[in-house]
């Protein structure tokens, strides 16, 4: 029976969740409707906004710049979603086996993760410096003696991005998927094997259908963080050569505290929002629509 909650005990939730909701409110509600307000306005530090409508909206529409770096974005997202998401599961199958050393190879898989991102970004950068670099170094002893410049060139550049973004990052997508491995019962493999299944027919009939909600909760924060690419390119990179590894986020930081037009950069963050939003909306739908058939 459903309990009937009293106007004291109504009162007393509300006072519990006053805290929680004042923060919320002052850090999460409040910003996103300032920041709604500034991209309606023509906005520059130390200067008096003035309301422009849908002004900033058009200027964005007819900045390539915009187009560019949204592009970069997509780009990236549509490289690093499919590899993050394919080496998580290989290496969470990796440890999840019971050979010897999968404990050292879980800790070694996830170490990278902790790091910070200005460490990680310098560590890559001497990796793939040219000259002096560590790769660069190895190629030499395999007979490459041409120099590649790998942050330097557009294509390796993203490359370059990829592989850090990789290393950086792929440990916390196996252990979620460590997680969901855990909780398929080997009964179903045992009834497999007895049926004549073999390992690659059980993984795709068993490992990868009882891992469609991992997968589902993986592709969409991995989406959601692709999108929100800032500092492995600036750091690495610096978003060049020119402009051709700049990607959105930066653009939006160079428009708001380098040129000082927050109500075109406040335009651009909300319509990436909107963005972000359509695709992991996209991927609801799409894996929904896999479990129903």
């Amino acid at each position: 029976m459903r309990t009937q909650w009293g106007k004291g005990e109504t009162v007393i939730a509300y006072l519990f969740l006053a805290p929680f909701l004042t923060i919320y409110g002052l850090f999460m509600i409040y910003p996103i409707l300032k920041g709604m307000s500034i991209s309606l306005s023509e906005w520059q530090f130390g200067v008096e906004p003035t309301f422009v409508g849908l002004d900033n909206y058009k200027t964005m529409l007819q900045d390539s710049y915009f187009w560019e770096a949204l592009w970069n974005t997509i780009y990236f997202v549509l490289i690093s979603t499919p590899s993050l998401i394919i080496l998580g599961l290989l290496m969470a199958l990796i440890v999840n086996s019971r050979l010897k050393g999968t404990t050292f190879l879980r800790s070694a898989f996830f170490l990278p993760y902790i790091l910070s991102i200005s460490v990680m970004a310098s560590v890559w950068v001497f990796i793939f410096q040219p000259y002096t670099g560590l790769l660069n170094s190895i190629l030499q002893n395999f007979g490459v003696t041409e120099e590649i410049f790998w942050l330097n060139d557009e294509n390796l550049g993203w490359v370059s991005i990829l592989i850090a973004t990789v290393w950086w990052t792929v440990g916390f997508n196996m252990i979620l998927f460590l997680a969901g491995l855990q909780e398929i019962p080997q009964e179903f493999y045992e009834a497999a094997k007895i049926d004549g299944a073999g390992p690659i027919r059980s993984f795709f009939s068993i490992t990868v259908p009882s891992l469609k909600n991992v997968i589902l909760l993986i592709v969409v924060l991995q989406t959601i963080n692709s999108f929100k690419l800032f500092g492995q390119p600036y750091l690495m990179t610096g978003g060049g050569p020119g402009t051709s590894t700049r990607p959105l986020v930066q653009y939006i930081y160079e428009k708001a505290f380098v040129d000082q037009h927050m109500g075109v950069a406040s335009s651009m963050s909300y319509v990436l929002f909107v963005i972000t939003i359509l695709f992991a909306f996209i991927q609801f739908k799409f894996f929904q629509g896999k479990k129903n058939s």
